[in-house]
């Protein structure tokens, strides 16, 4: 695979409040967390990597119902499963019937120095659409507010490219992201994030380029697990970007930036 080009130009401004004390008092024991746990989303448009993943509707309004289970082990491993709404895989070749995506993933967290380390594997199935399956192992480290990650493709395909067309030219497709998020007043969360998409040589030879997405927004808690957030998301090669479709039904790009709003409540 070819290095990794990254154009990137992050802007982060944070805020910090610190409280102290009484020197009397000794800090309030923090609960221990349960270790299954739930998750459950309404969502305004479901976008993965900058992308719509439902092109069948003409406009930025696109709602997906989202939610999810995690499993986190004492020793530092957790499995988990979360699924999604969607909308494309009609639009590959073989036309497929399937309106859902599947994630199943697991990995260990640990500790290395500073550093917050993740490492693990992911697997999106999409039930009916086989040729959509996609698996990615993935190594992350945050220190601080500031997050790096790192997946490659492991199986035949990505996303169709391999299995749909372009044969064998899914596997070792690569994606950095970068994250922020920074607490900046009480309940309120700042995120922002840009990723690169790499493919293989012979899939930019077939026309499909390199792209940058990018998401920059917040998140409020509102209490007893619920919280409200919204974000601009979008990527850029609106105009050239062909997979899995240039286009919308409605002429748009499936890249173009649109403001994506979340109700979450984690149970």
């Amino acid at each position: 695979m070819k290095p990794i080009s990254i154009y990137v130009c992050l802007a982060a401004v944070s805020l910090f409040s610190t409280g102290a004390f009484a020197q009397t008092a000794a800090p309030a024991a923090e609960p221990e967390a349960a270790p299954l746990s739930f998750n459950i989303s309404l969502a305004s448009n479901y976008k993965f990597r900058g992308q719509d993943q439902d092109q069948s509707k003409t406009d930025g309004f696109k709602p997906a119902l989202q939610g999810g289970v995690d499993y986190a082990f004492a020793n530092g491993f957790y499995v988990g499963n979360w699924n999604s709404t969607i909308n494309w895989t009609q639009y590959l070749p073989s036309n497929p019937s399937n309106h859902l995506e599947v994630d199943l993933y697991g990995g260990y967290k640990f500790k290395a120095g500073p550093l917050d380390v993740d490492a693990g594997a992911l697997t999106y199935y999409y039930p009916g659409a086989s040729g959509a399956n996609t698996t990615e192992v993935y190594l992350g480290a945050a220190y601080g507010p500031v997050s790096v990650k790192y997946s490659q493709t492991v199986s035949g395909g990505y996303f169709g490219i391999g299995k749909e067309f372009l044969a064998g030219d899914g596997r070792g497709t690569g994606y950095l992201n970068l994250a922020f998020s920074q607490e900046v007043m009480p309940k309120l969360t700042l995120k922002a994030s840009v990723g690169f998409t790499n493919f293989k040589s012979a899939v930019n030879s077939a026309g499909i380029p390199d792209y940058m997405d990018y998401s920059l927004g917040a998140s409020y808690d509102l209490g007893n697990g619920l919280s409200l957030s919204g974000a601009v998301v979008g990527a850029d090669k609106k105009a050239s970007y062909l997979y899995p479709a240039a286009v919308d039904v409605s002429g748009k790009s499936i890249n173009k930036s649109t403001l994506v709003v979340m109700l979450t409540k984690i149970l």
